[in-house]
């Protein structure tokens, strides 16, 4: 019997829990992830901790570097947050897609590049921090930056996500301003992918907006964020269901900010605040998209409850007696 600390021959519960219904509901075109997979907190559930090993002792390098692999023996599909940050590589594109089955599917978030208006007052954007971005919706950047890099990946891209953060009325004076410049660069994008946008201002969300993305068959992301409405009433909003696919980003609880979410919920082991709204949501947006034959990918991020494969067991597990 091995001495290691961390070895284990049971597999990880909450993963065996998750597994057949996650497919029960993906053969129902529902497929739920998480957003990001790289969570120490979830080993024991999710992990195998005796995996990621290197001479007997617990190997973070090495946790991180392969842990998409056993992720994707439980999970269907997983939001792909890292994208927002960088345009990456071929190279980078394959060694991510080949960790995981040709079924796997990722949801990603179209790189900041083409979404900031402008360059937030942090020190990570160093010289360019508070400027303008001159590539804010350059349509021809993101093709020749993204999509082609992405292209032989397409089969396994869910859909790719274009986030805009809250706009002041000094940037655009309504959604009147902004919603032209969405519609130049959404039509001069390549067919063949499902596109989604993602607004942060709760007074975007008007007939125009919904129909302008109707129109294009790209999807209205359902958000679960800070200042947005909730999910629930963001469904009951006419038309929000934009595209023959549904995207939802269960990200954080409304009112809570997410540097309090971060640090009351690290290092994301466990639910600590259930929101059964966000949940009760969710499973409506599941069954409306099962019943209606609409694909919908849910990405549930730690930061709404805890740990977000267990808000996921809450939703898409027969409850336990």
């Amino acid at each position: 019997m091995s001495n290691s600390l961390f070895e284990s021959d049971d597999p990880p519960a909450l993963a065996e829990r998750l597994r057949p219904a996650l497919r029960s509901w993906a053969d129902r075109g529902i497929f739920f992830g998480t957003s990001s997979w790289k969570y120490e907190g979830w080993l024991g559930s999710i992990y195998s901790a005796n995996r990621y090993e290197t001479r007997r002792t617990f190997s973070r390098r090495k946790f991180e570097a392969e842990c998409l692999r056993e992720y994707a023996e439980t999970f269907l599909t997983v939001g792909g947050d890292f994208s927002f940050y960088q345009f990456p590589s071929e190279e980078h594109w394959s060694g991510l897609f080949g960790q995981v089955p040709a079924s796997f599917t990722f949801g990603l978030k179209a790189p900041e590049d083409v979404t900031v208006l402008r360059w937030p007052e942090h020190v990570r954007y160093g010289a360019k921090a508070g400027t303008a971005n001159g590539c804010f919706l350059d349509a021809d950047l993101f093709i020749r930056s993204f999509l082609t890099p992405l292209e032989r990946h397409r089969e396994q891209v869910a859909g790719i996500m274009f986030e805009f953060g809250t706009f002041t009325r000094v940037e655009f004076l309504g959604l009147g301003e902004f919603l032209p410049r969405l519609e130049r660069f959404l039509d001069r994008l390549p067919r063949g992918w499902n596109y989604a946008v993602e607004i942060r201002n709760p007074e975007y969300l008007e007939p125009a907006y919904f129909a302008a993305l109707a129109r294009r068959n790209v999807a209205h992301v359902f958000n679960a964020w800070t200042r947005m409405p909730t999910l629930g009433e963001q469904v009951a909003m006419g038309d929000s269901f934009t595209a023959d696919f549904t995207m939802v980003r269960a990200l954080l609880r409304r009112g809570h900010s997410y540097e309090k979410a971060v640090t009351q919920f690290a290092p994301y082991n466990e639910v600590q605040e259930p929101d059964e709204a966000t949940r009760l949501a969710l499973r409506e947006i599941a069954e409306r998209c099962a019943n209606t034959r609409r694909r919908a990918y849910a990405f549930v991020n730690n930061r709404l409850e805890g740990n977000a494969p267990e808000t996921i067991a809450a939703i898409a597990t027969p409850a336990r007696t």
